[in-house]
């Protein structure tokens, strides 16, 4: 069985029954370590502390085997990966956030389309004004980023009878829903789509992916819905079409983040926008026990963890 120190940034007890071969230490960011980071095995990194804090013990653990995260997204992650010692993994968090992501992205696309920001709005101001507004229903959706949070998107999607839901991943392939297209097709495929949700980590190939030649190639009135990195997106090429009324946008995440006051995003018109909350929601506790177990019962037997994303060499 193997051993050594376990960081969590759970209390243990409150993730009982854990691998007896193991040694349970909580640390949740706090300045001080509760314990000597060189007996570290396995780090379980804080949940929305930061990249500063996330990567700070790292270079006190020597012994370190595994990083898991509890985001689905690793780019605040990927820059220690050459500094861990060699074998070292990166988890990320699996399927923990698809659910709550997908959730989001629903209630994004939905309100945004049927005017519930302006809704909120004329209800401050006790202002009733009736207008049609677009319906989901029958629209041409684009989903950029086809892994587990997509497709629980689009399962969410479905039973709101869209016209069409085409599917986009860094490679073509297919999946039990039907072809999955390589983000090379973008070009052809964004003149049709009415609803494009964004659900794509944040790579390099990724970084500025949705760009003034992408939003351009959308048709009038189209909505993005970001879910996904707000450096996916250029934020000036938005603010352009938004400003110009061409387009709508519903974002959960922006570059940069936090979004500061002042910025000319928060103004934006035809802007809905939430403070990176895809996955804080009352779904994460019990699946991120249920990750963070499982990962380290296969650990302690001797196993490989799963949702290995990168090994340090």
């Amino acid at each position: 069985m193997t051993t050594g120190d376990v960081w969590l940034p759970l209390p243990p007890a409150e993730l009982a029954p854990l691998p007896a071969s193991l040694t349970y230490v909580h640390w949740n960011g706090e300045e001080e370590f509760p314990a000597d980071p060189a007996d570290c095995v396995f780090y379980t990194v804080p949940y929305m502390k930061g990249p500063e804090v996330a990567v700070r013990p790292l270079p006190h653990m020597p012994r370190l085997r595994v990083v898991q995260t509890l985001t689905a997204g690793v780019d605040h992650m990927l820059p220690a990966v050459p500094t861990l010692p060699t074998g070292a993994l990166l988890c990320n968090a699996g399927p923990l956030h698809n659910t709550s992501t997908a959730e989001l992205a629903l209630t994004l696309t939905l309100s945004a389309l049927r005017g519930v920001p302006k809704a909120v709005r004329d209800q401050g101001a006790e202002r009733w004004d009736t207008r049609l507004w677009t319906s989901l229903a029958d629209r041409r959706v684009l989903i950029v980023g086809y892994g587990g949070i997509g497709a629980a998107i689009e399962e969410r999607l479905l039973p709101f009878e869209p016209a069409e839901v085409v599917r986009v991943a860094g490679r073509a392939r297919t999946s039990p829903r039907g072809p999955v297209h390589a983000s090379t097709d973008l070009p052809a495929l964004l003149p049709g789509a009415e609803v494009v949700i964004v659900a794509t980590p944040l790579t390099e190939a990724t970084r500025g992916l949705v760009g003034a030649e992408f939003l351009a190639a959308l048709p009038d009135g189209a909505l993005l819905v970001n879910v996904s990195r707000g450096a996916v997106v250029d934020t000036e090429a938005l603010l352009a079409q938004l400003e110009s009324g061409r387009l709508l946008a519903a974002l959960d995440v922006t570059d940069p983040e936090p979004l500061p006051a002042g910025h000319p995003l928060w103004q934006a018109p035809g802007v809905l926008i939430t403070p990176h909350v895809g996955g804080p929601s009352t779904a994460f506790r019990p699946r991120a026990e249920r990750l963070v177990r499982a990962q380290l019962e296969r650990f302690a037997a001797g196993e490989t963890p799963e949702y290995v994303v990168a090994e340090a060499e």
